[in-house]
C-alpha cells in the first residue's frame, strides 16, 4: 500500500528501532536490566529504542506531542497531534530470549488513532494500517480477520495478569466460561502483536483488561481496519482511556463478548 507521509516516517523509525533491539536482543544476556516494578523490567535496549523513535518521529514533526511508555508525555506546539509509542511491547519475552515482542507506534489526530503500526523485528513482520485505507502486512498483503463463524473452531489470545494485579480473579473466571467453548486460549505475551494477528486472522479474537494506551493503539486501528469489532469489556468504558477491550471477528464478536462480559 502507497501510505502518507506520516505512516512512512512511522514505518522507517520502526525499522531503524527494530534493528537496534535484534542487535541486543541477539546478546541478551549482556544487557543491563534494572527492576521497574513487579515483573515489569526496563532494559538498556528498550531506552535506547526509544531514544531513536522519538529523534526519528519528532525530527520528522517537531510540533507533534508525544506519549511514551519510558519517557512519559510532552505536550506539542500542535495541539491535535500526538505520537504514541512503546519502544518494546513484549519486555519480559525479549529479556529472556523468546523471539515475540514488537514495535508499537500510533499517531492520534484530534483524540482518534489515524495511522498505527506494529513492528515484529524478530520476524521481520511489519503491520500497519491508516483509517479509512485497511490494515496491511509488510510491502502488499492486505491484512483480513479470520471467517470463522463457530465459536468451537475458534482461537483466541489474552494475557494472563501478573504478580498481584487486581483482574486476576476476573481473567481466571474469564478462561474458565471460554475455554470449554473454543479450540484454544493463547498467552504470548504482547498485546500490540495479539492485536495484529487478529487483524491478520491468527487468532479469532482477543481481550484483556489493565493495559496502558501506547499497548494497545496502534494495534486497535490495525485490527479494526482488517475488519474486526472491538468494544470495551465494561458498559460505559472507553477501550484507549480505560485499557480494557474485546476483539473479535464480525462472525463470532457477539457470542466471544457475550462470554467475556458475563462476570460484569
Amino acid at each position: 500500500m502507497q501510505g502518507s507521509a506520516n505512516l512512512n516516517i512511522m514505518i522507517k523509525a520502526a525499522r531503524k528501532a527494530g534493528r537496534s533491539l535484534v542487535k541486543d536482543f541477539r546478546e541478551v544476556e549482556n544487557l543491563q536490566v534494572s527492576m521497574k516494578g513487579a515483573g515489569d523490567f526496563v532494559s538498556r535496549a528498550d531506552v535506547a529504542a526509544e531514544n531513536i523513535l522519538r529523534d526519528e518521529l519528532m525530527g520528522a514533526r517537531p510540533t507533534y506531542g508525544w506519549l511514551a511508555e519510558e519517557s512519559g508525555a510532552a505536550d506539542g506546539k500542535d495541539p491535535t497531534r500526538r505520537w504514541i509509542v512503546d519502544p518494546l511491547d513484549g519486555t519480559t519475552n525479549f529479556l529472556h530470549g523468546l523471539p515475540h515482542w514488537a514495535i508499537s507506534i500510533a499517531l492520534e489526530h484530534r483524540g482518534q488513532i489515524v495511522a498505527g503500526v506494529v513492528y515484529d523485528a524478530a520476524k521481520d513482520e511489519m503491520f500497519y494500517a491508516e483509517k479509512g485505507n485497511g490494515a496491511w502486512l509488510n510491502d502488499s498483503k492486505r491484512l483480513r480477520v479470520s471467517g470463522r463463524s463457530k465459536m468451537i473452531e475458534a482461537i483466541f489470545a489474552t494475557g494472563v495478569p501478573y504478580a498481584a494485579k487486581k483482574t486476576l480473579p476476573a481473567t481466571l473466571q474469564d478462561l474458565a466460561r471460554l475455554m470449554p467453548e473454543c479450540a484454544g486460549v493463547r498467552r504470548w505475551g504482547s498485546a500490540a502483536l495479539d492485536l495484529a494477528y487478529v487483524a491478520a486472522g491468527r487468532y479469532d479474537g482477543f481481550w484483556e483488561r489493565e493495559l496502558q494506551i501506547w499497548d494497545i493503539a496502534a494495534g486497535t486501528l490495525i485490527a479494526t481496519e482488517a475488519g474486526a469489532l472491538m468494544g470495551p469489556i465494561r458498559q460505559g468504558r472507553e477501550v484507549l482511556a480505560d485499557g480494557e477491550l474485546v476483539v473479535a471477528n464480525n462472525n463470532i464478536f457477539d457470542q466471544f463478548a457475550k462470554i467475556i462480559r458475563a462476570r460484569d
